[in-house]
């Protein structure tokens, strides 16, 4: 297992739901954080507890690359390394096979659950790879493992989200980056609060997500986790 001090691990969306809960346990597990988010005003009350000397937070928009840049830039001014990455921050619209109008909301899925996380890995390589034991871990879905009903739009960009997980494990493999998809189910967020066919109650904590992220960023480079599904169902992938 790999020691969390001094390792400098980014979270995109990290000023809500998931992405708080496992930036909140990467803190509480010894590590050092950078937070990107788009409201950085909501962080204060958040992150009110913690000490300045183990994060930082910047600017992060999915659709403005030159965000990605400064996010990064600015966390290895302030801490000298990158060490980890999660890709969490994603968004959910309902598009189906048989919409016909929906290049706008599909062309914004596809920026934010997809090119974005291509941008910011692509950005964040050079010192995952000079790290020796990089490690990064996308936030996908097990919608991105299965197709549910006719929901194509949203599973098409948790998909391609698990294949780019695998074309960075194979790319950064011999500099000892490591790249796990995290694909959950139902996870009680405010993004879930629409869902009619299980209770939010019934669904997995944040919590149990972000033990899972602290769990794989600790694993040596010998313990390679190409995929992790998390369910709350009984049914595929448990």
């Amino acid at each position: 297992m790999l020691s969390s001090a001094g390792r400098v691990v980014l979270v995109s969306g990290a000023n809500r739901g998931i992405g708080f809960a496992i930036a909140n346990q990467l803190y509480d597990s010894g590590f050092t954080v950078s937070l990107g988010a788009r409201d950085l005003a909501s962080l204060g009350p958040l992150t009110s507890a913690w000490t300045t000397d183990r994060f930082c937070s910047h600017t992060y928009e999915a659709e403005d690359h030159g965000t990605h840049q400064r996010w990064i830039d600015g966390t290895v001014d302030r801490f000298g390394r990158v060490d980890g990455l999660v890709n969490n921050a994603g968004i959910l619209s309902d598009i189906d096979l048989d919409d016909a109008n929906d290049d706008i909301e599909l062309d914004k899925l596809w920026a934010v659950n997809v090119k974005a996380p291509l941008s910011v890995t692509r950005k964040a390589m050079p010192f995952l790879r000079q790290s020796g034991s990089g490690r990064v871990i996308n936030v996908a879905s097990i919608a991105g493992k299965a197709v549910f009903g006719s929901g194509v739009g949203y599973s098409m960009s948790k998909f391609a989200l698990v294949a780019l997980s695998h074309a960075t494990r194979h790319a950064g493999w011999a500099d000892g980056v490591r790249c796990t998809a995290l694909c959950p189910g139902y996870v009680s967020t405010d993004l879930t609060t629409e869902i009619a066919s299980i209770a939010q109650e019934d669904m997995i904590e944040p919590g149990d997500i972000a033990e899972l992220v602290v769990t794989v960023m600790r694993l040596s480079n010998s313990a390679s986790v190409a995929e992790l599904t998390v369910n709350c169902m009984d049914g595929l992938f448990m």
